[in-house]
């Protein structure tokens, strides 16, 4: 069986990175086509992607010729084959993870349009504002309440999908808000999840690649 995920740059696709680490995490062979997003290429290359899917965005799972569009269900996808290894058992904290990954996938935040994934790897990183330091803030609030809910170490306890999900956000929140004191439990979190080897081979990537720059970012330097 030949299984095909096709991926974007390290240092910019967020939603390829979820699909990636979710399969990577429970063990699942699969050959990686990275396409290049960066612009101006990316419409003929994602136009190629978009013979096959009907979005024309990365990530893609070709699965011996079954075609899976969508991070999310990609996701899941990867939970289904592993028999739910990415999903907690317990009824409520499986609806909890679910809830995470859901308002993430609908946009999640009113601070993410304005710090891409991209901003994540600007050497220089631009001054907050005022509203969006307490957004991050007010985020952070409510990662440190679940954590503790669920008596960690992972968002919900068991690393899941959730973490997965997440991580994207919490790599441009972190990297332009570091954690602090007031929020132990999301700092060890952190830590524990930039120490998954997984994680941490899709991060040393793109660190190496050229920053892409998008516009309307301010560059703090």
């Amino acid at each position: 069986m030949t299984r095909t995920l096709f991926t974007g740059n390290r240092n910019a696709s967020s939603w390829a990175f979820r699909a990636w680490l979710a399969l990577k995490e429970v063990n699942i062979a699969f050959r990686e086509e990275c396409i290049d997003i960066r612009r101006p290429q990316r419409w003929d290359n994602l136009q190629r992607i978009g013979r096959f899917s009907p979005p024309a965005a990365v990530p893609v799972l070709d699965d011996n010729g079954f075609i899976i569009w969508d991070s999310l269900a990609i996701m899941e996808y990867a939970n289904d084959l592993s028999d739910g290894q990415l999903m907690p058992t317990d009824l409520q904290q499986r609806a909890k993870a679910r809830a995470f990954v859901s308002w993430q996938h609908s946009t999640f935040a009113r601070v993410c349009p304005a710090l891409s994934f991209e901003s994540t790897f600007y050497p220089n990183k631009k001054t907050l504002s005022w509203v969006e330091r307490e957004d991050i803030l007010e985020i952070y609030d409510l990662w440190e309440s679940t954590i503790s809910t669920f008596d960690g170490p992972y968002l919900i306890g068991h690393y899941s999908l959730a973490d997965i999900m997440l991580l994207p956000s919490v790599l441009r929140f972190s990297s332009h808000l570091p954690v602090d004191h007031r929020h132990p439990g999301v700092r060890n979190w952190i830590e524990q999840l930039l120490n998954r080897p997984h994680v941490t081979e899709w991060l040393s990537e793109a660190y190496e690649q050229e920053p892409i720059y998008l516009p309307g970012y301010r560059d703090a330097g």
